[in-house]
């Protein structure tokens, strides 16, 4: 072999191979809608979560001389006040925490159910995944709004309550995507490889099938926070959700509903944090969807 030979090689061997992942975030980092969604989804999350932390007023603080302030500059109340003289921005800030909190928390719940379920019944197929998924047609024929509710009736108006009841709702589309993904993951040739080496079915799913669903499983998580953040809002609108004096996006936009005519900035503000919130959610999910399914490119 001669030096140009030895050279080319060395190059080769140099030249370090891009997994998946590094190809999804360079594709994902592309999408200018993704990139500022993400932005946006930071900044609106960092001032729910550290932002009252530097205003002087507290979310329940009332001020029955400043009932009904505008939005100004001078009074200190930047977004305006409610019917009790409550700081409207602290409020915002406030609903916003526990409102992506039970996004967060109620689709990781769900994301949970969903993936053991679905891996089980795509996994072992058969009569147990019959079985397992005339159990999920059945849910999904009962109004899942309807079951919210009759757990939330049962169980009592608790903000934790809450998290474990849409959680316990919002599976069944998880599990019928991860169960459809392990039917064609479970005919792959490492899937084959580990049952020849007598690795079980429990090690199988888990080092196997579970990290290949990674990909799906972070889309729908993306997708699935919005859904969970609006039928928290219904909830609270219906008088079934969050419960004084604690406070969610859905709250204030159901207070500022009936308020709507003698103080606009009650719905507007609410409805525009809200509304740039969930966008952003749904832009970053496409961006996702795109940057890791391969066939997009």
């Amino acid at each position: 072999m001669n030096k140009n030979n030895i050279k080319i090689v060395e190059s080769y061997a140099n030249i370090k191979g891009r997994s998946l992942w590094i190809d999804a975030r360079r594709r994902l980092f592309q999408n200018k809608a993704a990139l500022i969604s993400l932005f946006l989804l930071f900044f609106i999350s960092f001032l729910s979560f550290f932002g009252p932390f530097f205003l002087q007023y507290n979310f329940s603080d009332t001020d029955w001389n400043s009932i009904y302030y505008p939005p100004s500059l001078d009074n200190g109340h930047f977004l305006g006040t409610d019917s009790n003289g409550r700081d409207l921005l602290v409020r915002i800030l406030y609903g916003g925490r526990l409102s992506l909190s039970i996004g967060i928390i109620a689709t990781l719940v769900s994301v949970f159910i969903g993936v053991i379920y679905g891996t089980v019944a795509g996994y072992f197929g058969g009569k147990i995944d019959i079985f397992m998924m005339r159990i999920v047609e059945i849910l999904y024929a009962m109004p899942y709004l309807i079951f919210v509710i009759i757990l939330m009736v049962v169980f009592g108006r608790n903000i934790y309550f809450l998290f474990l009841a849409i959680g316990a709702v919002e599976w069944l589309t998880m599990a019928r995507i991860v169960r459809g993904q392990t039917i064609s993951l479970k005919e792959k040739e490492f899937v084959e490889t580990s049952k020849a080496l007598g690795q079980s079915n429990f090690m199988i799913i888990l080092k196997h099938i579970i990290p290949n669903l990674a990909g799906p499983i972070i889309v729908y998580i993306t997708l699935m926070v919005p859904s969970v953040i609006i039928l928290e809002s219904f909830l609270s609108f219906l008088g079934l959700g969050v419960q004084e004096p604690l406070t969610s996006w859905g709250v204030l936009i159901s207070e500022g509903s009936r308020e709507m005519e003698t103080a606009w900035w009650l719905l507007i503000f609410p409805g525009l944090f809200m509304t740039i919130t969930l966008a952003s959610l749904n832009f970053i999910g496409d961006g996702l969807r795109d940057a890791i399914d391969p066939k997009e490119y």
